[in-house]
């Protein structure tokens, strides 16, 4: 059985408690998940927002600041005028001047991200309130794309239900909220930073399947062709993954389906990482798997950044928030050891 990202963290829990920058630290759901991931002992967690809405919000749940949970109000932060001048050095070359930094650093979504860059925070997670742009183009804007990272992705980790089907399994979807329309370059960078997150939050080797209404040619539009141009390319730049496409969903995902419409593939029938051709195939393929095929879902998770920073669902629970602190911790841990 393939572990949670949590259960992951808990089987080998860090040395020291890393500390991770929530943005919304006023939402109840925000509290409970991070109330959670203190007391499991996998990190220590700073709530970001209005002071007195957060310690209210704690008391709610009888909980106080302290013992691994701290408040940054941007408003009264110590912090600010690093932050600020800071920021300021990052984006003068766009026209911010310092007044405007300043403000900009009372955001809790830039303040968080900017924790980060600093070394305060090891990553940062939002997205219950805000909406994925915002979250993202803070992350952008302040932590920036990795240096070898061609573009930022997204991707779900979608977990069976217990009384799943026997070939049931975990699975990485993406990208299913960030890239509208990718290019076929865009789908192997999609494709190369997903097989990494395969590898770091799975623990499996990625077997990635190019996804698409056409199986081995059996279909012919511009559409296709771009799923089988990225599949030759992604072959071509990674010789070493397992890879196949372009291939029907159920070709990917059922053994005999992928047996008779795809013979000899060593992906067909076993694919865990699977790429969707475009953002309206893999935003509704994850919440169908989701709703109707009773999977979990963990995301949408950000691949690419410098640092880790992550989105929430606005429909989050207080356990998906702990699940993406956890991670978080793990993407942090992974980049470390590059």
């Amino acid at each position: 059985m393939t572990l949670t990202p949590l259960d992951l963290l808990l089987s080998q829990p860090p040395a020291t408690r890393p500390v991770v920058a929530l943005s919304e630290g006023q939402d109840p759901r925000i509290i409970a998940g991070a109330l959670a991931a203190r007391h499991a002992g996998i990190a220590d967690v700073i709530l970001i927002g209005d002071a007195n809405d957060i310690r209210a919000g704690l008391e709610a749940q009888d909980a106080a600041e302290g013992g691994g949970i701290t408040i940054h109000d941007p408003a009264t932060s110590p912090l600010s005028d690093e932050l600020s001048t800071a920021f300021h050095d990052l984006r003068r070359h766009k026209g911010v001047n310092a007044d405007t930094a300043r403000k900009a650093v009372q955001t809790p979504l830039i303040y968080a991200a900017m924790l980060v860059r600093m070394g305060h925070a090891a990553g940062t997670v939002g997205g219950a309130v805000a909406a994925t742009p915002d979250v993202v183009r803070a992350a952008l804007q302040v932590i920036g794309k990795a240096p070898d990272a061609p573009m930022v992705s997204s991707f779900f980790l979608m977990y069976p239900p217990e009384n799943a089907t026997p070939h049931a399994r975990a699975m990485l979807y993406s990208d299913c909220g960030l890239v509208i329309d990718p290019t076929a370059d865009d789908l192997v960078a999609i494709a190369s930073a997903s097989a990494i997150s395969c590898r770091a939050l799975l623990r499996q080797e990625p077997k990635i399947a190019m996804l698409s209404f056409s199986t081995k040619g059996s279909a012919a539009h511009g559409n296709v062709t771009k799923v089988s141009e990225a599949t030759a390319k992604l072959r071509a730049a990674h010789p070493d993954l397992q890879i196949d496409g372009e291939l029907q969903f159920d070709a990917a995902f059922v053994p005999v389906v992928g047996a008779g419409k795809a013979p000899g593939s060593e992906v067909a029938g076993q694919a865990n990482v699977l790429i969707f051709p475009n953002l309206d195939a893999g935003n509704i393929g994850y919440k169908m798997t989701q709703r109707l095929g009773g999977y979990a879902a963990i995301g949408p998770i950000l691949q690419g950044l410098a640092k880790p920073a992550n989105d929430l669902s606005r429909g989050c629970s207080a356990e998906d928030v702990t699940q993406m602190i956890a991670v978080t911790l793990l993407q942090a841990s992974n980049l470390t050891k590059k």
